[in-house]
Protein backbone atom coordinates (compact mmCIF):
# COMPACT_ATOMS: atom_id res chain seq x y z
CA UNK A 1 0.00 0.00 0.00
CA UNK A 2 1.21 3.65 -0.95
CA UNK A 3 -0.42 6.66 -1.10
CA UNK A 4 0.07 10.21 -0.52
CA UNK A 5 -2.08 13.52 1.30
CA UNK A 6 -1.38 16.54 2.40
CA UNK A 7 -1.08 16.44 6.30
CA UNK A 8 -3.87 18.62 7.48
CA UNK A 9 -6.73 16.57 5.86
CA UNK A 10 -5.15 13.12 6.95
CA UNK A 11 -4.63 15.08 10.65
CA UNK A 12 -7.80 15.69 10.68
CA UNK A 13 -9.49 12.17 9.34
CA UNK A 14 -6.98 10.60 12.36
CA UNK A 15 -8.56 12.78 14.74
CA UNK A 16 -12.14 11.97 13.85
CA UNK A 17 -11.39 8.37 14.08
CA UNK A 18 -9.39 7.71 16.64
CA UNK A 19 -12.30 8.93 19.08
CA UNK A 20 -14.21 5.61 18.76
CA UNK A 21 -10.46 3.47 18.52
CA UNK A 22 -10.62 1.35 22.31
CA UNK A 23 -7.91 2.93 24.51
CA UNK A 24 -7.37 -0.95 26.11
CA UNK A 25 -8.85 -4.01 24.42
CA UNK A 26 -8.50 -7.88 24.58
CA UNK A 27 -8.37 -7.53 20.62
CA UNK A 28 -5.11 -5.49 20.30
CA UNK A 29 -6.22 -4.23 16.38
CA UNK A 30 -9.30 -2.20 18.22
CA UNK A 31 -6.52 0.06 20.37
CA UNK A 32 -5.73 0.46 16.67
CA UNK A 33 -6.64 2.81 13.15
CA UNK A 34 -7.82 0.62 9.81
CA UNK A 35 -5.92 2.31 7.09
CA UNK A 36 -7.37 1.56 3.69
CA UNK A 37 -6.40 3.10 0.33
CA UNK A 38 -8.71 2.22 -2.67
CA UNK A 39 -9.65 5.63 -4.35
CA UNK A 40 -8.90 7.51 -2.12
CA UNK A 41 -7.98 6.98 1.99
CA UNK A 42 -10.36 5.87 4.66
CA UNK A 43 -9.44 5.82 8.75
CA UNK A 44 -11.72 4.14 10.73
CA UNK A 45 -12.02 3.43 14.77
CA UNK A 46 -13.93 1.12 15.85
CA UNK A 47 -14.26 -0.13 19.65
CA UNK A 48 -17.51 -2.72 18.92
CA UNK A 49 -20.15 0.45 20.58
CA UNK A 50 -19.01 3.15 18.02
CA UNK A 51 -17.44 3.35 15.07
CA UNK A 52 -16.27 6.42 13.20
CA UNK A 53 -15.15 6.09 9.81
CA UNK A 54 -13.70 9.15 7.72
CA UNK A 55 -12.78 9.25 3.86
CA UNK A 56 -9.85 11.77 2.71
CA UNK A 57 -8.85 12.41 -1.07
CA UNK A 58 -5.37 10.82 -1.83
CA UNK A 59 -2.94 9.78 -4.34
CA UNK A 60 -2.61 6.08 -4.02
CA UNK A 61 -0.30 4.60 -6.09
CA UNK A 62 -0.80 1.15 -4.14
CA UNK A 63 -3.83 -0.33 -3.16
CA UNK A 64 -4.34 -1.92 -0.05
CA UNK A 65 -5.00 -2.02 4.05
CA UNK A 66 -3.07 -1.80 7.37
CA UNK A 67 -3.64 -1.18 11.28
CA UNK A 68 -1.83 1.21 12.77
CA UNK A 69 -1.62 2.30 16.73
CA UNK A 70 -3.63 4.85 17.12
CA UNK A 71 -2.02 6.79 19.88
CA UNK A 72 2.00 6.63 18.30
CA UNK A 73 0.06 7.14 14.38
CA UNK A 74 -1.74 9.67 15.61
CA UNK A 75 0.84 11.68 17.44
CA UNK A 76 3.51 11.08 14.38
CA UNK A 77 0.62 12.72 12.41
CA UNK A 78 0.24 15.79 14.21
CA UNK A 79 3.78 16.42 14.75
CA UNK A 80 4.44 16.62 11.19
CA UNK A 81 5.03 19.57 9.23
CA UNK A 82 2.20 21.20 6.95
CA UNK A 83 3.10 19.23 3.61
CA UNK A 84 2.46 16.22 1.58
CA UNK A 85 2.68 13.17 3.49
CA UNK A 86 3.36 9.99 2.08
CA UNK A 87 2.33 6.41 3.74
CA UNK A 88 3.95 3.41 2.11
CA UNK A 89 3.08 -0.31 3.77
CA UNK A 90 4.85 -3.42 3.01
CA UNK A 91 2.49 -6.22 2.55
CA UNK A 92 4.04 -8.69 4.50
CA UNK A 93 5.23 -7.30 7.08
CA UNK A 94 3.03 -4.44 7.66
CA UNK A 95 5.51 -2.23 8.16
CA UNK A 96 4.77 1.17 7.76
CA UNK A 97 7.04 3.73 6.58
CA UNK A 98 5.82 7.80 7.03
CA UNK A 99 7.16 10.56 5.48
CA UNK A 100 6.41 14.29 5.23
CA UNK A 101 9.51 16.79 4.18
CA UNK A 102 12.39 16.23 6.32
CA UNK A 103 10.79 14.14 8.63
CA UNK A 104 10.84 9.71 8.36
CA UNK A 105 9.34 7.39 10.36
CA UNK A 106 9.00 3.59 10.17
CA UNK A 107 6.53 1.87 12.65
CA UNK A 108 5.14 -1.93 12.48
CA UNK A 109 1.34 -2.23 11.66
CA UNK A 110 -0.26 -5.25 11.88
CA UNK A 111 -2.80 -7.50 9.57
CA UNK A 112 -6.31 -5.34 8.46
CA UNK A 113 -7.93 -9.25 8.56
CA UNK A 114 -7.66 -8.99 12.39
CA UNK A 115 -9.59 -5.72 12.25
CA UNK A 116 -13.59 -6.59 13.03
CA UNK A 117 -15.92 -5.44 10.17
CA UNK A 118 -18.07 -2.50 11.01
CA UNK A 119 -21.87 -3.05 10.84
CA UNK A 120 -23.88 -2.66 7.69
CA UNK A 121 -26.25 0.33 7.51
CA UNK A 122 -27.84 0.05 4.71
CA UNK A 123 -31.73 0.89 4.44
CA UNK A 124 -34.10 3.45 2.88
CA UNK A 125 -34.93 4.28 6.27
CA UNK A 126 -33.38 7.90 6.58
CA UNK A 127 -34.10 11.78 7.15
CA UNK A 128 -31.84 14.41 6.07
CA UNK A 129 -31.57 17.48 8.15
CA UNK A 130 -29.19 20.32 8.15
CA UNK A 131 -25.70 19.66 9.54
CA UNK A 132 -25.73 23.06 11.76
CA UNK A 133 -29.64 22.18 13.14
CA UNK A 134 -28.75 18.83 14.10
CA UNK A 135 -25.66 20.22 16.57
CA UNK A 136 -27.30 22.45 17.87
CA UNK A 137 -30.07 20.61 18.66
CA UNK A 138 -27.83 17.94 20.31
CA UNK A 139 -26.14 20.40 22.02
CA UNK A 140 -29.08 21.83 23.53
CA UNK A 141 -30.69 18.19 24.70
CA UNK A 142 -27.23 16.68 25.63
CA UNK A 143 -27.51 17.62 29.13
CA UNK A 144 -30.38 15.76 30.41
CA UNK A 145 -29.14 12.48 28.77
CA UNK A 146 -28.66 9.67 31.69
CA UNK A 147 -25.36 8.23 32.79
CA UNK A 148 -27.14 5.68 34.80
CA UNK A 149 -26.70 1.79 33.16
CA UNK A 150 -29.88 1.00 35.51
CA UNK A 151 -31.83 2.42 33.04
CA UNK A 152 -30.15 2.05 29.66
CA UNK A 153 -32.78 3.48 27.63
CA UNK A 154 -32.72 6.79 28.71
CA UNK A 155 -28.87 6.88 28.29
CA UNK A 156 -29.84 8.08 25.13
CA UNK A 157 -32.07 10.60 23.93
CA UNK A 158 -35.40 9.94 21.78
CA UNK A 159 -35.35 10.93 18.64
CA UNK A 160 -39.41 11.23 17.03
CA UNK A 161 -40.20 12.17 13.35
CA UNK A 162 -43.67 13.81 12.16
CA UNK A 163 -43.31 14.59 8.70
CA UNK A 164 -40.89 17.57 8.18
CA UNK A 165 -40.46 17.76 12.17
CA UNK A 166 -37.89 16.40 14.29
CA UNK A 167 -38.51 16.51 18.14
CA UNK A 168 -35.80 14.97 20.08
CA UNK A 169 -36.24 14.11 23.90
CA UNK A 170 -33.31 13.34 26.84
CA UNK A 171 -34.49 12.48 30.48
CA UNK A 172 -32.43 11.42 33.54
CA UNK A 173 -34.99 11.42 36.16
CA UNK A 174 -34.27 15.02 37.33
CA UNK A 175 -34.66 16.83 34.28
CA UNK A 176 -35.89 16.31 30.75
CA UNK A 177 -35.36 18.49 27.20
CA UNK A 178 -36.85 18.71 24.55
CA UNK A 179 -35.88 20.31 21.48
CA UNK A 180 -37.52 20.71 18.07
CA UNK A 181 -36.18 21.13 14.39
CA UNK A 182 -37.00 20.51 10.65
CA UNK A 183 -36.44 17.83 8.61
CA UNK A 184 -34.91 18.68 4.86
CA UNK A 185 -36.26 15.51 3.62
CA UNK A 186 -37.83 12.32 5.58
CA UNK A 187 -37.47 8.84 4.23
CA UNK A 188 -38.49 7.56 8.32
CA UNK A 189 -40.05 4.31 8.48
CA UNK A 190 -39.66 4.15 12.66
CA UNK A 191 -41.30 7.31 13.55
CA UNK A 192 -39.26 6.99 16.66
CA UNK A 193 -35.43 5.51 17.57
CA UNK A 194 -33.09 5.82 20.40
CA UNK A 195 -29.93 6.85 19.48
CA UNK A 196 -27.34 6.29 22.54
CA UNK A 197 -25.67 9.63 24.17
CA UNK A 198 -22.22 8.55 23.33
CA UNK A 199 -23.10 8.61 19.67
CA UNK A 200 -24.49 11.92 19.66
CA UNK A 201 -21.79 13.37 21.99
CA UNK A 202 -19.51 12.33 18.65
CA UNK A 203 -22.22 13.51 16.34
CA UNK A 204 -22.15 17.13 17.97
CA UNK A 205 -18.50 16.96 17.45
CA UNK A 206 -18.13 16.14 13.90
CA UNK A 207 -21.05 18.16 12.88
CA UNK A 208 -20.18 22.17 12.09
CA UNK A 209 -21.97 24.87 10.99
CA UNK A 210 -22.12 24.05 7.55
CA UNK A 211 -25.93 24.67 5.86
CA UNK A 212 -25.39 21.06 4.19
CA UNK A 213 -27.19 18.24 4.93
CA UNK A 214 -26.19 15.09 7.33
CA UNK A 215 -28.02 12.12 6.96
CA UNK A 216 -29.30 10.20 9.54
CA UNK A 217 -29.79 6.62 8.17
CA UNK A 218 -31.88 3.85 10.72
CA UNK A 219 -31.42 -0.18 10.43
CA UNK A 220 -32.77 -2.32 11.87
CA UNK A 221 -30.50 -2.71 14.87
CA UNK A 222 -27.96 0.39 14.10
CA UNK A 223 -28.06 4.16 13.24
CA UNK A 224 -25.48 5.71 10.88
CA UNK A 225 -25.10 10.03 11.14
CA UNK A 226 -22.95 10.63 7.49
CA UNK A 227 -21.58 13.79 7.98
CA UNK A 228 -19.60 14.84 5.05
CA UNK A 229 -16.89 12.88 4.43
CA UNK A 230 -17.21 10.96 8.19
CA UNK A 231 -19.79 7.94 9.16
CA UNK A 232 -20.31 7.58 12.59
CA UNK A 233 -22.51 3.95 13.24
CA UNK A 234 -23.73 3.19 16.66
CA UNK A 235 -25.71 0.43 17.60
CA UNK A 236 -29.17 1.88 18.59
CA UNK A 237 -30.66 1.44 22.31
CA UNK A 238 -33.80 -0.83 22.60
CA UNK A 239 -36.92 -0.46 25.42
CA UNK A 240 -39.66 1.10 26.48
CA UNK A 241 -38.70 5.09 26.65
CA UNK A 242 -40.20 7.78 28.78
CA UNK A 243 -43.82 8.65 27.93
CA UNK A 244 -42.94 12.08 28.56
CA UNK A 245 -45.75 13.75 27.27
CA UNK A 246 -47.42 12.59 30.27
CA UNK A 247 -44.88 13.84 32.60
CA UNK A 248 -44.90 17.25 31.63
CA UNK A 249 -47.83 19.41 33.46
CA UNK A 250 -50.40 20.52 31.00
CA UNK A 251 -51.12 24.12 32.92
CA UNK A 252 -49.34 26.18 34.94
CA UNK A 253 -49.99 28.29 37.99
CA UNK A 254 -47.62 31.68 37.16
CA UNK A 255 -45.51 32.17 33.65
CA UNK A 256 -42.76 34.59 34.36
CA UNK A 257 -40.67 35.97 32.12
CA UNK A 258 -37.40 36.55 32.34
CA UNK A 259 -34.03 37.62 30.33
CA UNK A 260 -32.02 34.07 30.21
CA UNK A 261 -28.75 35.28 30.69
CA UNK A 262 -29.86 37.72 33.72
CA UNK A 263 -31.53 34.59 35.55
CA UNK A 264 -28.41 33.07 35.17
CA UNK A 265 -25.87 35.80 36.24
CA UNK A 266 -27.95 35.78 39.48
CA UNK A 267 -27.61 32.20 39.75
CA UNK A 268 -23.95 31.80 38.79
CA UNK A 269 -22.76 34.35 41.58
CA UNK A 270 -24.91 32.54 44.65
CA UNK A 271 -23.66 29.15 43.01
CA UNK A 272 -20.03 30.39 44.43
CA UNK A 273 -20.37 29.33 47.33
CA UNK A 274 -21.93 25.77 46.48
CA UNK A 275 -19.55 22.72 45.50
CA UNK A 276 -19.41 19.23 45.95
CA UNK A 277 -18.51 19.10 49.58
CA UNK A 278 -20.45 22.31 50.54
CA UNK A 279 -24.02 21.44 48.54
CA UNK A 280 -27.29 23.32 48.97
CA UNK A 281 -30.37 23.94 47.05
CA UNK A 282 -30.71 27.26 45.09
CA UNK A 283 -33.73 29.15 46.30
CA UNK A 284 -35.71 30.81 43.87
CA UNK A 285 -38.45 33.22 45.54
CA UNK A 286 -40.22 35.03 42.63
CA UNK A 287 -42.74 38.11 43.32
CA UNK A 288 -44.04 41.22 41.38
CA UNK A 289 -41.55 42.05 38.56
CA UNK A 290 -38.53 40.49 40.55
CA UNK A 291 -36.89 37.11 40.93
CA UNK A 292 -34.67 36.44 44.19
CA UNK A 293 -32.34 33.52 44.40
CA UNK A 294 -30.50 32.92 47.45
CA UNK A 295 -28.61 29.95 48.83
CA UNK A 296 -26.83 29.10 52.53
CA UNK A 297 -24.14 26.45 53.02
CA UNK A 298 -21.68 26.56 55.62
CA UNK A 299 -19.21 29.08 53.99
CA UNK A 300 -22.11 31.52 54.51
CA UNK A 301 -24.64 32.69 51.99
CA UNK A 302 -25.52 34.89 48.99
CA UNK A 303 -28.59 36.35 47.48
CA UNK A 304 -29.16 38.21 43.82
CA UNK A 305 -31.92 39.90 42.29
CA UNK A 306 -33.04 39.93 38.43
CA UNK A 307 -36.51 41.16 36.67
CA UNK A 308 -38.98 39.41 35.66
CA UNK A 309 -42.43 39.85 33.72
CA UNK A 310 -45.32 38.95 36.16
CA UNK A 311 -46.15 38.21 39.44
CA UNK A 312 -45.32 35.00 41.42
CA UNK A 313 -46.76 35.90 44.46
CA UNK A 314 -43.47 34.70 46.93
CA UNK A 315 -43.84 31.25 45.47
CA UNK A 316 -40.76 29.85 46.48
CA UNK A 317 -38.84 26.49 44.60
CA UNK A 318 -35.29 25.18 45.73
CA UNK A 319 -33.31 23.83 42.71
CA UNK A 320 -29.84 21.80 42.02
CA UNK A 321 -28.06 24.68 40.62
CA UNK A 322 -25.88 22.66 38.25
CA UNK A 323 -29.31 21.13 37.12
CA UNK A 324 -31.16 24.94 36.13
CA UNK A 325 -27.72 26.76 34.96
CA UNK A 326 -27.62 23.73 32.21
CA UNK A 327 -30.88 24.08 31.10
CA UNK A 328 -30.34 28.17 30.48
CA UNK A 329 -27.33 27.80 29.34
CA UNK A 330 -28.68 25.46 26.80
CA UNK A 331 -31.78 27.30 25.57
CA UNK A 332 -31.63 29.19 22.23
CA UNK A 333 -33.45 32.39 23.17
CA UNK A 334 -33.01 35.72 24.50
CA UNK A 335 -36.13 35.83 26.79
CA UNK A 336 -37.82 32.41 28.28
CA UNK A 337 -40.72 32.14 30.41
CA UNK A 338 -40.56 30.12 33.73
CA UNK A 339 -44.13 28.46 34.32
CA UNK A 340 -44.43 26.78 37.85
CA UNK A 341 -47.51 25.62 39.96
CA UNK A 342 -46.24 24.93 43.40
CA UNK A 343 -43.07 24.81 45.22
CA UNK A 344 -43.05 21.01 44.73
CA UNK A 345 -44.20 20.50 41.48
CA UNK A 346 -41.74 20.64 38.09
CA UNK A 347 -40.64 23.93 37.00
CA UNK A 348 -41.04 24.23 33.19
CA UNK A 349 -38.89 26.50 31.03
CA UNK A 350 -40.00 27.55 27.26
CA UNK A 351 -39.41 30.18 24.99
CA UNK A 352 -41.08 33.78 25.21
CA UNK A 353 -42.05 33.24 22.04
CA UNK A 354 -42.48 29.88 19.62
CA UNK A 355 -42.26 26.27 20.97
CA UNK A 356 -38.69 25.07 19.62
CA UNK A 357 -37.93 23.76 23.18
CA UNK A 358 -38.68 22.80 26.12
CA UNK A 359 -36.73 22.07 29.37
CA UNK A 360 -38.05 20.60 33.09
CA UNK A 361 -36.79 20.23 36.68
CA UNK A 362 -37.37 19.03 39.11
CA UNK A 363 -37.21 20.66 42.20
CA UNK A 364 -35.34 19.95 45.28
CA UNK A 365 -37.25 20.03 48.83
CA UNK A 366 -35.70 22.42 51.04
CA UNK A 367 -35.85 22.82 54.51
CA UNK A 368 -37.63 25.49 56.42
CA UNK A 369 -34.69 26.79 58.06
CA UNK A 370 -33.03 27.22 54.85
CA UNK A 371 -32.73 31.82 54.51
Amino acid sequence: MKFSCEKALLAAAVNTASRAAAAKSAVSSLEGLLIEALDGVTVTGYDLKIGIRSSLPADVSEMGSVVLNCKLFGDIIRKLPDDIVTVEVDGNTFAAEISCGMSRFKIMGMSSGDYPDLPDVKSQNYLRIKEKDIREIIGETIFAVSDNEARPIHTGALFEVDGTSLTVVAVDGYRLALRKGTLTENKIIDKSFVVPGSCLNEAERIAGDSDEDIKLTVGMKHIMFTIGRTELISRRLEGEFLNYRNSIPKDSKYSLTVERRELINAIERVSLIISDKFKSPVRCRFGDGVARVSTQTTLGNAADECRIEGDGEGIEIGFNNRYILEALRAAPADKVVVKLNTSVAPCIIVPASGDSFLYMILPVRMRTNEN
